[in-house]
C-alpha cells in the first residue's frame, strides 16, 4: 500500500511538471478569455503552435546569445523576463510565471511584445505563418 501511494506522489509530482499541453480550440478560448483580437486569433495559434506546441511549461535550448525562450508564448529572457525569484525586466515578472498552466502572466507579457515589435519578435510566426493559418472556424 505504502509503494501504490508513493507511486501515486511520483505520478501527480511528473504531471505537474510536464505543464498543460492545450488543444487547438481550448488555447483559442484561452485566447479570447485573456482579450486577444478576434481578427488575430489565427495569427496568435500559428505562433504558439510553432513555438511551444501549445505547451505552457515550454522552455525552449539556449539561443545563440545565451538567452533562453519560455512558456507557450516563448518570451524570451534577456528583455521580458527575470530568471531570479524577483519579477522584472520589461514584463515585470519572472521567467517561471511564464511556465504554469494560468496564462495570465504570459498572455498579458505577449501582447506587450506584440504591442511593441509586432508577430515578428517571433521567429516560429514569421517562418511559419506568413502563409497559411490554421483553421479555427470549429472553436
Amino acid at each position: 500500500m505504502k509503494c501504490l501511494l508513493a507511486l501515486f506522489a511520483v505520478a501527480v509530482i511528473v504531471l505537474q511538471c510536464e505543464g498543460k499541453r492545450f488543444t487547438r480550440c481550448e488555447l483559442v478560448h484561452q485566447l479570447r478569455d485573456h482579450g486577444f483580437p478576434e481578427g488575430k486569433l489565427r495569427d496568435w495559434v500559428c505562433l504558439v503552435e510553432n513555438e511551444s506546441s501549445r505547451t505552457t511549461s515550454k522552455i525552449g535550448k539556449v539561443n545563440k546569445n545565451g538567452s533562453r525562450d519560455y512558456g507557450l508564448f516563448q518570451i524570451n529572457d534577456k528583455y521580458w523576463c527575470s530568471n531570479t525569484s524577483t519579477p522584472g525586466k520589461d514584463c515585470n515578472v519572472t521567467c517561471s510565471d511564464l511556465l504554469v498552466d494560468d496564462i495570465t502572466k504570459a498572455a498579458t507579457c505577449a501582447k506587450k511584445i506584440f504591442k511593441r515589435h509586432g508577430f515578428n519578435a517571433w521567429y516560429g510566426w514569421k517562418n511559419h505563418c506568413q502563409g497559411s493559418l490554421p483553421d479555427i472556424s470549429s472553436c
